[in-house]
């Protein structure tokens, strides 16, 4: 395994794990030294990592970012993304009530579950392919659950509750948006 392989298989895992960038791109600079240093040493990269990579990679992972702290960052930003997929609609119809119908719920349900397992079987989301498909699976979803359920609204969303949304993950993007900027640089 040459030292690209072994430094993508070790990104692919640490994207899939949730390490925010900043991390990543220092943990990536760390083994690349590493790895050139037992190349010029005449070791190999499997001398540093080790015969699993995978294992490697999640052991530094785990060590690095706890599973709590993932966790908490996993969930306030995927209630970052939802606030803004929430604020669309409100957008374009002009409006500071919206109606939550049954379609609505399986749509984004089923949107939202469909590219979780992409990027799980992928590990890593091609984000045109990925919604490209989902849309395709979420679309019948919806039009099924609104052809068996009805389009009755279920309940009212308020404009203040995607914003409200919005709120736990804005560090963490500023934080991510910040550390890209940084590396582009």
């Amino acid at each position: 395994m040459t030292n690209a392989q072994i430094l993508a298989a070790c990104r692919s895992n640490w994207e899939y794990r949730g390490i925010d960038d900043a991390s990543m791109r220092e943990m990536l600079d760390e083994l690349s030294a590493h790895l050139e240093d037992a190349e010029a040493a005449g070791r190999t990269g499997r001398d540093v990592v080790g015969d699993d990579v995978r294992a490697f990679a999640a052991a530094w992972a785990r060590a690095r970012s706890p599973l709590p702290r993932r966790v908490l960052r996993t969930v306030c930003l995927g209630s970052y993304f939802a606030g803004w997929i929430l604020l669309v609609p409100y957008l374009i119809r002009r409006t500071t009530q919206l109606d939550v119908t049954p379609g609505n719920i399986v749509f984004w349900m089923v949107l939202a579950a469909v590219t979780i397992t992409w990027k799980l079987r992928r590990g890593s989301l091609g984000i045109r392919r990925s919604w490209a498909v989902a849309v395709l699976v979420a679309l019948p979803a919806a039009i099924c659950a609104q052809w068996l359920v009805g389009d009755a609204p279920l309940f009212t969303l308020p404009l203040w509750a995607p914003p409200l949304l919005l709120l736990p993950g804005l560090p963490y993007a500023v934080a991510d948006m910040r550390a890209k900027r940084r590396g582009a640089a």
